[in-house]
């Protein structure tokens, strides 16, 4: 049987139900099965639990229980109360001040976590309503809520960016640094944005009326709340950085640091834990499952010859490589408006890589070209992951209408700075280079 015809059988299979609203891990795992056995006989089903095994007892995965864990601590204990509570003395007499204190507050969520829902859960709640009372723009307010939040996929540790660099086979402690600088300039640009705005229109985000400067030592004081946020940063990230420990280890050393920290906050109870390990539990869970489906799914796509046709179709194309990656970009941006970047990565990364190398791109690179990508996914309507965890804590008058307005300002600014990091490659690639440099 051609292999043409098999997978457009089983890429029309995965549209029609996905339609249905069914888990993309039941999909993916179904139509594996269901393409094992109606091509092979259910004797070849032996080589799908064989990849099953191998992929549970990779070392890489136990890294993504170990991050949801710090991340579920640190949320749990509200130590980003804090941190809000301090950028909020510190930014509030700037034009957006607030605005760009709530980016600042995701950065150091991102470094912290490297968990989108935890972000933008947390800034909804704690921010959203301090920006309204003030009197902000709901768009530019929950607009900046979407996108500072989906800063956690790029911005180390993050769980995406260890499925990609697992699935993608290289280095997980590179695409850590590889997504440092790229990180810090979507969040820089962010709030050049805001201030922009709310400069040449002050009443998108008014300032208050009876400014109070907070005297220098408040304010100073208030920043004793970073310290126990920068020692987490600084354990998980300064060791792999250093080459004291892998990513793997150094999730474990992030989790000692986030309980210890809830201990010194004086916010440690068997409560937070428990509920810490019930919510690992469940993103763990969710993530492996995908894994596992996309894993058997991709298997049978490689056995039937699809990522050879594939390879072939775009060596006789008479394109510029420039065009192909175009399109790779626009292909990931359109699937961002249905699947989840779990999902997207796993079925598009072992299609894509091949491509990439075959192209002479460094796949570093096209990692966090990938993770942006990923970001905009995250707030592109209808279906954008954030729109959602926004949409759960939204208060009374505000309709999700409003988010998708105040998204598409930041989505057209991930475009722009996706397109600066394609140009301009040492943005993204220095930073590891010099780490490569150090350890040699």
């Amino acid at each position: 049987m051609e292999s043409s015809f098999v997978l457009t059988g089983m890429f029309a299979s995965l549209v029609l139900l996905m339609l249905t609203g069914a888990g993309l891990a039941f999909v993916l795992g179904a139509i594996a099965f269901l393409a094992t056995i109606f091509l092979w006989g259910p004797h070849a089903l032996i080589v799908t639990v064989l990849n099953t095994y191998q992929t549970m007892t990779s070392e890489s995965l136990m890294a993504i229980p170990l991050y949801v864990l710090m991340a579920a601590i640190l949320q749990k204990s509200a130590i980003i109360e804090d941190l809000y509570n301090a950028m909020e003395k510190w930014f509030s007499n700037l034009n957006g001040g607030l605005a760009i204190g709530t980016v600042v507050i995701c950065t150091i969520m991102a470094a912290m976590t490297g968990v989108v829902g935890a972000a933008v859960a947390a800034m909804g709640i704690l921010a959203l309503p301090a920006m309204l009372k003030r009197g902000y723009h709901p768009p530019l307010a929950l607009g900046t809520i979407c996108a500072g939040g989906t800063l956690g996929i790029l911005i180390p540790p993050s769980i995406v960016t260890i499925v990609f660099a697992i699935t993608a086979q290289i280095s997980i402690g590179q695409m850590f640094i590889a997504g440092i600088v790229p990180g810090l300039i979507l969040a820089s640009s962010y709030s050049l944005y805001i201030w922009a705005r709310a400069r040449l229109n002050p009443a998108l985000a008014p300032l208050p009326e009876n400014r109070v400067t907070p005297p220098l030592a408040e304010r100073l004081a208030a920043l004793r709340t970073l310290i126990l946020p920068a020692l987490v940063i600084l354990s998980v990230l300064g060791t792999i950085y250093m080459g004291l420990a892998t990513p793997t280890e150094a999730a474990a050393v992030g989790v000692l640091g986030a309980a210890l920290s809830a201990v010194v906050s004086g916010r440690f109870r068997l409560a937070v834990l428990s509920e810490a390990a019930t919510d690992t539990l469940r993103v763990t869970a969710m993530i492996l499952w995908i894994t596992l489906g996309a894993k058997a799914f991709i298997s049978v796509f490689v056995a039937t010859g699809g990522a050879d046709s594939v390879l072939d179709f775009v060596r006789n194309l008479e394109a510029s490589r420039w065009i192909v990656l175009g399109v790779m970009m626009a292909i990931l941006i359109l699937l961002g408006l249905f699947l989840d970047e779990i999902g997207i990565i796993l079925l598009c990364v072992p299609v894509f890589m091949p491509i990439v190398r075959l192209l002479g791109f460094d796949p570093l690179w096209f990692g966090v070209l990938f993770m942006v990508t990923a970001q905009m996914a995250y707030i592109t309507p209808p279906f954008g992951y954030t729109l959602f965890y926004l949409k759960g804590v939204l208060p009374k008058g505000i309709g999700i209408g409003q988010v998708y307005r105040g998204v598409m300002p930041f989505f057209a600014i991930q475009l722009v700075i996706l397109v600066l990091f394609a140009v301009f490659p040492g943005i993204v690639t220095w930073l590891p280079e010099l780490a490569m440099n150090r350890l040699r």
